[in-house]
């Protein structure tokens, strides 16, 4: 798929298509990890209607409403999918738990691994699509549904095979063991996989908090703004940036000399050449780049007065 916004309806419709199936396959299994499957995929779908949404918006220039543009609903949204998950994840461990306090939970073996094959072909066929569609999408939103699919199908994989050992638990005629599988796996699938939700909700978090991106993008975005103003003689130079979704906003200060010799036309092909140098290593990006000959502009600040010094 060459679109966003048509990789992340096809990512919507396989949610709930999945949801659909796996709660239909809980009535008739009883099977509380189906149930957790369907339920997650369901709650997806209504986050990846929220998520096209936010797709769109993220492309528009800012407006008068929002002035600095639509990319901070990106990390909004994963967090949002990132606590959701969480949460869904939570509720089930419980359930499980209770569930083998209680003497287990018996479950029909045949609807269960037909749904658990479905389930995996499924997911397995979204991630592929999600994998491909990246190569000509550069999208956060597609890399976190990405990243959905692929925790997805192999949680399904692996109710596949634990449902498997409960056919071949009853021909063994192991009826005291049959009961604790379903909330054995759901308690293994919760505990293996509860990190991809807290990563996602953890670096959305991060971005809503306006913290510097990791180091491997923020130092080659420093070496790249002194590269642009190698010529220029300067006594100071600060470069603060910022990731909400997938624009980077980078602000530059650079403290020039008392008197320099800099016009506003050196200034903006100075400004240009920032930019370019920058654009060599990520897009897309914002950058402000201010000059000025007192220090107090580009130092740190709580956004309290500062006394000017004479």
């Amino acid at each position: 798929m060459k679109t966003e916004s048509h990789t992340l309806t096809f990512s919507a419709f396989m949610a709930l298509l999945i949801g659909c199936a796996g709660i239909a396959a809980t009535l008739a299994s009883n099977s509380q990890a189906i149930l957790l499957d369907g339920l997650f995929n369901l709650i997806y779908f209504g986050v990846a209607l929220v998520t096209i949404k936010v797709s769109r918006l993220a492309s528009r220039p800012d407006s008068e409403s929002y002035p600095f543009g639509y990319s901070y609903f990106e990390s909004l949204v994963n967090l949002c999918k990132g606590l959701l998950i969480f949460g869904v994840s939570i509720f089930a461990l419980v359930d499980a738990i209770a569930a083998l306090l209680t003497g287990g939970r018996a479950i029909a073996a045949g609807i269960a691994i037909a749904y658990a094959l479905f389930a995996t072909a499924a997911c397995s066929l979204t991630a592929w699509v999600m994998h491909r569609s990246l190569r000509s999408v550069k999208s956060p939103l597609v890399e976190a549904d990405k990243a959905n699919w692929v925790v997805n199908s192999v949680i399904s994989a692996a109710v596949l095979a634990a449902f498997c050992l409960v056919l071949v638990f009853e021909k063994l005629q192991w009826q005291s063991v049959l009961t604790y599988i379903d909330p054995l796996l759901v308690i293994a699938v919760v505990v293996l996989c509860l990190g991809v939700p807290v990563r996602m909700a953890s670096q959305a978090l991060r971005e809503l908090l306006n913290k510097t991106p990791e180091e491997a993008l923020a130092e080659p975005v420093h070496q790249a703004v002194g590269r642009a103003l190698a010529d220029i003689d300067t006594h100071e130079v600060r470069v603060r940036m910022v990731r909400p979704g997938r624009l980077l906003y980078v602000i530059v200060h650079v403290v020039l000399p008392a008197t320099p010799d800099v016009s506003i036309a050196d200034q903006d092909k100075l400004r240009a050449q920032v930019d370019e140098e920058v654009r060599r290593y990520y897009s897309p990006v914002v950058c402000d780049v201010v000059f000025t000959a007192d220090t107090r502009w580009a130092a740190p600040s709580c956004g309290l007065l500062v006394e000017k010094h004479t």
